[in-house]
């Protein structure tokens, strides 16, 4: 049986009240909750060995330059990456997307075509856009079936000679739809086109192996993966990294300045200009080496539970309709209740405690192909339990009984 009450101890939130009720956090995609073990690395960090890294010769920075570096080692061997320098730490998900986008802007013609799926958040809709005006690329879409799911063979015939970059998220932040990103990869290799992968959604729930997969690019952010905020990854090919220009200039990321001229650092330094985020880098690779203490094998079988019996018990409210309803899913759910407005039932189960998510959760074009203004979205973590879930029955029940 997996512990969940075991574990629930390991993250302090768990234990608090929101207005007046035990907190029933639903809001995994948004971002997942922090366990103790995290909490006091960024603590101990600055508590004890609080410096600069990569330019001193004193104790103190070599310290934390061994524990970022050995944040980065942990990266690397999670995600089955060939060598540490292909792992870029960056401030997020976003952040690797527009690395690469700002990358390719002189990489790409008038014409060149970058194909999108339907199903992207706006962090990989808007970078693209940007792109194509810049360059005079062509954006093309990926759509999806009333389930939630990409139409693969028209993917197939937007695949030509002309596509050079194809973005897909590996999993719906906003329906928890997973997509075939191993055929999506291995299509648009054989058009002659790179492929970067957001991975933000999906690297909470699931171990993706990248040399596996053989994927140009994979982003994700620390935050979904229960570590801290305003710190990422962005994983490149070796060969696609050299190619790439430096997304910004500073320190860190030179060998040589003068007036005349400057050469840059090598990998992965070429894309770190600045002082980064230490105390968060060295708290991904602790997030991490956590998960793995919990296990990603029953992480995924804990959740698939509790999306199965949500998914059931939330059917059984009247006039409820869930959207993405695809049969590979994490635990996600979308979901509406007859015409009333999602917002006003987020308003009033967080009255009771309940923290979900409504809106459009970033996806407009998901809920324009809906007709729909928004959703509301519990998401699930391996630290919630099934009580959690009748919960959230209980209140959505009394939500549509206040609204109706």
């Amino acid at each position: 049986m997996f512990p969940v009450e075991k574990i629930r101890e390991d993250f302090p939130i768990l234990s608090r009240e929101v207005n007046g009720h035990p907190l029933v956090y639903l809001d995994n995609a948004a971002t997942s909750q922090k366990p103790k073990v995290v909490i006091d690395s960024i603590v101990d960090y600055y508590s004890n060995y609080n410096a600069n890294i990569h330019r001193g010769v004193h104790s103190l920075s070599q310290e934390a330059t061994d524990a970022y570096e050995q944040a980065r080692k942990t990266i690397q061997n999670h995600f089955h990456i060939k060598e540490s320098k292909e792992v870029i730490f960056t401030a997020g998900t976003t952040h690797g997307i527009n690395i690469v986008a700002s990358g390719f802007s002189a990489l790409l013609n008038p014409h060149d075509e970058i194909i999108v799926s339907a199903l992207e958040h706006h962090s990989n809709i808007v970078p693209w856009q940007m792109l194509c005006e810049r360059t005079g690329a062509v954006l093309k879409v990926i759509p999806m079936n009333e389930q939630g799911v990409l139409l693969m063979d028209v993917y197939e015939q937007l695949l030509s000679e002309k596509t050079k970059l194809v973005f897909v998220n590996h999993i719906s932040n906003a329906l928890g739809i997973i997509n075939p990103i191993s055929e999506i990869i291995d299509k648009a290799h054989k058009a002659g086109a790179a492929v970067l992968i957001d991975g933000a959604q999906s690297c909470s729930h699931i171990q993706p192996d990248l040399q596996e997969l053989d994927v140009d690019f994979y982003v994700t952010s620390a935050h979904k993966m229960c570590g801290p905020t305003g710190v990422g990854m962005l994983y490149g090919k070796l060969e696609w990294l050299e190619k790439l220009p430096p997304y910004q200039g500073g320190g860190e990321m030179i060998k040589e300045v003068s007036f005349e001229k400057t050469t840059y650092a090598d990998l992965p330094h070429k894309f770190e200009a600045g002082t980064p985020n230490i105390s968060g880098g060295i708290a991904f690779g602790t997030a991490i080496n956590y998960l793995h203490s919990v296990g990603f094998d029953k992480i995924a079988a804990y959740e698939k539970e509790l999306l199965d019996y949500a998914t059931e018990e939330l059917l059984k409210i009247e006039e409820l309709k869930i959207y993405g309803t695809g049969a590979e899913k994490t635990s996600v759910i979308s979901f509406n209740i007859g015409t009333i407005h999602p917002y006003d039932i987020g308003t009033i189960v967080d009255k009771l405690g309940i923290a979900v998510r409504t809106g459009h959760h970033c996806a407009q074009p998901i809920m324009d192909y809906f007709k729909i203004p928004g959703t509301v979205r519990a998401s699930f973590s391996f630290y919630n339990t099934m009580e959690e879930v009748d919960k959230l029955v209980s209140a959505l029940k009394r939500a549509q009984l206040m609204l109706s």
